[in-house]
């Protein structure tokens, strides 16, 4: 990938900075693995002679799979919201953005682990708050992230304003105290937990208002632009 003509590599004391292109690329594709290794975790009934009735049971599957799996999905929607605004990475964000991708990777096995305990019953509670440590670790880091890169502006393209940052900030640091809350009433009712969990699915993949930038207003709002300055 080559670099912007009047964006040149700059040095900082965490490193060179760097497209961040690359770092959404490598995000989209480790997404993309995680999402497909949820289906492994729903297997095919053994006894086939009541067939509808073996894959009835198995609709704590169908549950984790669907919830976990938009909740990957709106990761990877916010994810591009924030990177589409961050105009250069160094070694900072790159640790950050791997850890989460580490996170990523590891929400099959919690979906898988949901799934187990609302089919045979038992440990609902630590299930549901599993499920939702997962994903509050991730709320964690992309606060991380976007924290650090818009620190007096110096990551951030010109693609947004003040009231762009602000407004995706806002809506980053809620994601922490929804899921949490959901978390603790997962303690107190599994199923209500899941629920809060699950809301927090639909709200995360509406628009955040404000986060178009004047920049990109005065050019119609078609998206960042590839060549920005600093």
């Amino acid at each position: 990938m080559t670099e912007s003509v009047d964006e040149p590599r700059r040095s900082t004391p965490f490193g060179t900075r760097r497209d961040p292109a690359r770092v959404a690329a490598f995000s989209d594709a480790v997404t993309a693995i995680a999402v497909t290794l949820l289906v492994l975790e729903i297997h095919v009934p053994e006894d086939t002679q009541d067939l509808l009735h073996g894959l009835a049971l198995l609709w704590p599957s169908y549950l984790a799979y669907v919830v976990t799996f938009l909740l990957i999905g709106q990761i990877w929607a916010n994810h591009h919201v924030m990177f589409d605004h961050i105009r250069r990475v160094d070694r900072v964000v790159l640790f950050l953005n791997t850890v989460l991708l580490m996170d990523i990777a590891f929400l099959p096995f919690a979906a898988s682990v949901l799934a187990k305990a609302f089919h045979d019953g038992h440990g609902q509670r630590t299930a549901v708050v599993f499920h939702g440590l997962t994903f509050e670790l991730a709320a964690i880091l992309f606060n991380a992230i976007w924290e650090y890169a818009r620190r007096d502006h110096r990551l951030l393209a010109a693609t947004i304003d003040s009231a762009g940052v602000r407004a995706i900030s806002w809506r980053f640091r809620l994601a922490l105290a929804w899921i949490a809350g959901g978390i603790l009433l997962g303690l107190l009712l599994p199923a209500l937990g899941l629920a809060v969990i699950a809301a927090f699915m639909s709200f995360y993949w509406l628009p955040i208002p404000g986060e178009i930038g004047r920049a990109e207003r005065q050019r119609g709002g078609d998206g960042p632009s590839t060549k920005t300055k600093g």
